[in-house]
């Protein structure tokens, strides 16, 4: 057998698989480019070759247009073998998409989660650990003090807040892909069956969602009587004061779990819902894959480590640069 380590490292691109000839979610442009998810900062623009699932395909080309970029697209446990390794992608749980990379070669399988949550999510595909070798995991929460509220629970902090200012405007600042659909699929199963209004920089992407199945109910432009409206913004639009009088502002993110950055957030209901894998997540993910041996890229790197080798398991930070944390 040969370890992983020889084979699948890091270089200034990303992530590179040598005997495949490809990188996952590179940050600068090549030729053959295996796509987790498409968010920006591991989906960009340029490269020769994508690989993804359809979903991300589709949201990568209405955020970047289609360029030359050739996009062959997978389903999900569809084995394809590039140069001398196996791959397949198994869902991840983080937005419409979401992907693992399941690597086998000479006898080592490998799986690198992308980001991913543990959370239920009826707006994406849910995780689905696999069994491996080697875990190569994100750790955005991967801090004790990161243990997330359940997501109804804070969607009720916004319910409640609309039941008891009925003529105010509630705006949640959200990011555009994965988080907007996200809220809107738990304000409907908490019986929000009123129209919700959109900013149209998050119009595309739930519209893509739409295509693919995913229910969000009645969408509208952000315009009319908002009296006792949910409007849904990006983050640095969701503190503007509009037309609205006396707005609520509200903001979703898992970084809301920090008191400091709730406070900094200008937020009057700082709703801590992630897209992300909170600490028990990440260390009950690592226990399913069963992984001797766990790769620990962006995030709290040292922390994460200094468990998992408390646990009998050997860990190894990656360091991979340019990717963000949205939280």
């Amino acid at each position: 057998m040969t370890h992983p380590a020889s084979w699948l490292h890091p270089r200034p691109e990303g992530l590179f698989c040598a005997p495949g000839g490809f990188f996952i979610d590179p940050v600068r442009v090549v030729d053959r480019a295996v796509i987790t998810h498409a968010h920006s900062d591991h989906a960009r623009g340029g490269h020769k070759a994508v690989l993804a699932r359809a979903e991300t395909a589709a949201l990568m080309q209405a955020r970047l247009g289609r360029g030359r970029t050739a996009y062959q697209t997978l389903g999900w446990g569809e084995v394809l073998r590039l140069g001398e390794v196996k791959i397949w992608l198994q869902p991840a749980g983080h937005v419409l998409g979401s992907a693992q990379v399941a690597m086998e070669y000479r006898g080592q399988l490998v799986v690198v989660s992308g980001d991913y949550k543990r959370q239920p999510d009826r707006s994406c595909e849910a995780f689905v650990p696999v069994p491996c070798d080697v875990f190569v995991t994100e750790a955005t929460f991967g801090l004790p003090v990161f243990r997330m509220p359940d997501p109804v629970a804070e969607i009720a902090r916004l319910t409640d807040s609309l039941a008891l200012f009925p003529e105010r405007t509630h705006v949640v600042g959200c990011y555009s892909l994965g988080k907007t659909q996200r809220l809107i699929t738990l304000l409907r199963d908490a019986g929000w069956d009123r129209p919700i209004h959109v900013h149209p920089a998050l119009m595309p992407m739930c519209k893509i969602y739409a295509d693919f199945g995913i229910r969000l109910g009645d969408l509208r432009p952000i315009e009319g009587d908002l009296a006792g409206a949910i409007v849904l913004a990006p983050p640095n639009c969701a503190n503007d004061r509009w037309a609205f009088a006396d707005p609520v502002a509200c903001l979703a993110s898992g970084w809301m779990l920090s008191a400091r950055r709730a406070k900094q957030s200008g937020a009057e209901i700082p709703m801590a819902i992630s897209d992300h894998a909170d600490w028990d997540g990440l260390l009950r993910t690592i226990g399913e894959t069963g992984a001797p041996e766990v790769w620990v890229t962006h995030g709290s790197e040292d922390a994460l480590i200094h468990e998992l080798t408390r646990r009998g398991i050997t860990g190894r930070a990656l360091r991979l640069v340019g990717y963000g944390a949205e939280g």
